[in-house]
Order: structure tokens, then sequence, then C-alpha cells
């Protein structure tokens, strides 16, 4: 194939990809080209790692919107909490509550304590585990 049949062949797919808005493939069309050729990858292969990056940018932008519309008041991590300043009865249950197996069984979970044992902070992590599971886990 002709250097002039693979460049229009190349604007035709950007131009498709703006118009189907996939803007993963329009902007790293290139990139993808040139490790196909070097790999000498499969049509299908290549079109497959293509579609599966850009299924992952959207899922990546759908989490960050999610988290983002949310309007969490303060930002506050599991990473964050001092695990050892817990009880260790609160340790255990913590782990339990971070899986949020409770909402698909439907139990209610009811976070009490001395103020300043991190029930609130128990509270925000979960609720952003809600909104975005995947980007927490």
């Amino acid at each position: 194939m002709s250097r002039s049949q693979l460049k229009a062949w190349k604007e035709a797919i950007l131009e498709c990809s703006k118009e189907l808005k996939l803007p993963t493939l329009h902007k790293n069309l290139d990139d993808h080209i040139q490790e196909a050729n070097q790999r000498n990858i499969s049509y299908e292969e290549f079109l497959a790692c293509l579609l599966a990056k850009e299924c992952e940018a959207r899922q990546e932008t759908a989490r960050y919107n999610r988290i983002h519309k949310a309007e969490f008041r303060q930002k506050k991590y599991l990473e964050d909490l001092s695990l050892l300043d817990l009880p260790e009865d609160a340790q255990k249950k913590l782990k339990l509550l971070r899986t949020l197996q409770f909402i698909p069984e439907g139990r209610n979970v009811i976070l009490a304590g001395n103020p300043g044992t991190g029930n609130y902070r128990k509270f925000l992590v979960m609720e952003r585990f809600l909104v975005a599971p995947k980007y927490y886990a």
C-alpha cells in the first residue's frame, strides 16, 4: 500500500473517530498504529486494543465525573485514617464495612462512638465507595 493511501486511511479514521466521539482513539492513533506495526498484530487484535483503551478512558472519566458531581464536603480517604488509633473491634468492623457488602444485603449501618474516633470519616469513605467503587477499591 502506498504512503498516500495510508495517509488517506489515517485521515478517514481520524475523521470517523471525531464524528463518533472517540477522543482517546483520535488522540493516540499514531501510537496505536506504530505499536501494531511493531508487534505485527492482526486487525482484530488491533481493533480490540483500540476499543479497550477507549472503554478504559471512558470509565475513568465517568468515575471522575461521579466524584465531582457528588460534591463531597471534605476529601477524606480511608488510607489517611489511622487504624491503630481505633479500638480493636472498630478495626475489625472497618474491614467488613470497606467491602460494602451490607448494601446488597439491605442492612443498615449505624456508626456510633465518642467524638473524634473517626465515625464521620468512615461515613464519608463509604459514601465515596458508593459513588465510584472501582476508583477507591
